[in-house]
C-alpha cells in the first residue's frame, strides 16, 4: 500500500497499462501545477503523489523498457518542482507531454 495514495496496491497499480500508468502520474502533476499560485503546501503534496505513483511505475516489471524515460522523467520533474529548472521546463511542456498519455488511454478505452 502506497503513503499517499491509501486505496492503492502495488498489485492494483501493476495491473493499470503504462500508457494508464503515465495519465494517472500526469493528473497528479497537472493538480501540482493547478495549485502552484494557490496553495504551494497542497501543490507539493499534489507532486509528492505524482513521484509516488512514478516510483511505482518504475518499480514494475511490466516497464522494464521505459525505464530510462522514466527516471530520466522523475529527475526532471523534480528539477522544475523542487529545485532550480535546470533543464528550462515549463507549465505548458508538461502538459504537453502528458497529454499524449492521456490521449492514447482514452482511444484505447473507445472514449
Amino acid at each position: 500500500m502506497s503513503a499517499n495514495h491509501k486505496n492503492l496496491s502495488v498489485q492494483r497499480w501493476q495491473n493499470i497499462p503504462f500508457f494508464g500508468q503515465m495519465a494517472n502520474i500526469g493528473a497528479e502533476i497537472g493538480r501540482s501545477i493547478n495549485w502552484r499560485v494557490k496553495n504551494k503546501e497542497m501543490s507539493l503534496v499534489a507532486f509528492e503523489r505524482g513521484l509516488e505513483l512514478l516510483d511505482l511505475t518504475i518499480e514494475d516489471p511490466k516497464n522494464k523498457v521505459y525505464l530510462k524515460e522514466i527516471c530520466r522523467l522523475r529527475e526532471v520533474l523534480a528539477d522544475y518542482f523542487v529545485f532550480d529548472n535546470t533543464y528550462h521546463s515549463s507549465d505548458q511542456a508538461w502538459n504537453n507531454y502528458f497529454y499524449g498519455f492521456n490521449y492514447a488511454t482514452a482511444v484505447k478505452a473507445g472514449r
